[in-house]
């Protein structure tokens, strides 16, 4: 049986470190938590995560099983979010940040395989967050996105560029919430080696010309 490789199969897995590229992202279906928060020192955030991954191993082993298709779990991510976006990048304040954790999962993936996932790790391990893991499809469409090597704590500097240079630079404005995409497992891999994708939503700004 073969294996669907999603961060080989689709664009929106790819991103160069040196520069940003504009993607045009597809729908996707997620499992999804929400929360709010530091996410280094809220164990609400450990919780979603601990919740999303056993409901997407059961769903990568129903798929295999009674679809005949299997494919490789996809990395984590995330959508963060806040009321003031300067919280990310010049007035760095992370107990002010609100973030949905989310695991991709294929689009063949339905309601009642989601239910049943759930119901089956309910009766094994019964996650603190289970309850809240939800079944849901995002849409982005047009995203500028960019690989960034290194610490987490050190993304503020292209958020900022992002942002502030490139964005409208382009006759672009932003739209949607900053999507990260954790390509490294942070608990193998030192933080200087972390690979991880930043994507940001979004449109033509307000009677500005595109440029690109």
């Amino acid at each position: 049986m073969s294996k669907t490789d999603f961060k080989k199969s689709l664009d929106s897995y790819a991103a160069k470190r040196d520069r940003f590229s504009i993607v045009d992202v597809p729908p996707l279906q997620y499992l999804m938590v929400d929360g709010h928060g530091d996410p280094n020192s809220a164990q609400e955030y450990t919780d979603a995560i601990a919740s999303l991954y056993p409901v997407a191993y059961a769903l990568k082993t129903a798929s295999k099983t009674s679809l005949g298709k299997d494919y490789v779990v996809t990395p984590l991510e995330a959508l963060w979010w806040a009321t003031d976006m300067d919280v990310f990048t010049t007035n760095r304040d992370k107990s002010q940040w609100r973030w949905t954790a989310m695991i991709m999962v294929p689009d063949w993936i339905d309601r009642s395989m989601f239910d049943a996932a759930v119901a089956a790790v309910r009766t094994k391990r019964r996650p603190v967050s289970l309850d809240l893991v939800r079944l849901e499809t995002l849409i982005e469409g047009r995203c500028v996105q960019r690989l960034h090597v290194g610490p987490y704590a050190e993304e503020e500097t292209v958020l900022a560029e992002l942002h502030e240079r490139f964005i409208p630079d382009n006759g672009l404005e932003m739209t949607g919430k900053h999507h990260e995409i954790y390509l490294s497992d942070a608990r193998r891999v030192e933080p200087s080696k972390l690979r991880t994708i930043l994507r940001q939503p979004v449109q033509a700004a307000s009677g500005a010309p595109l440029s690109l």
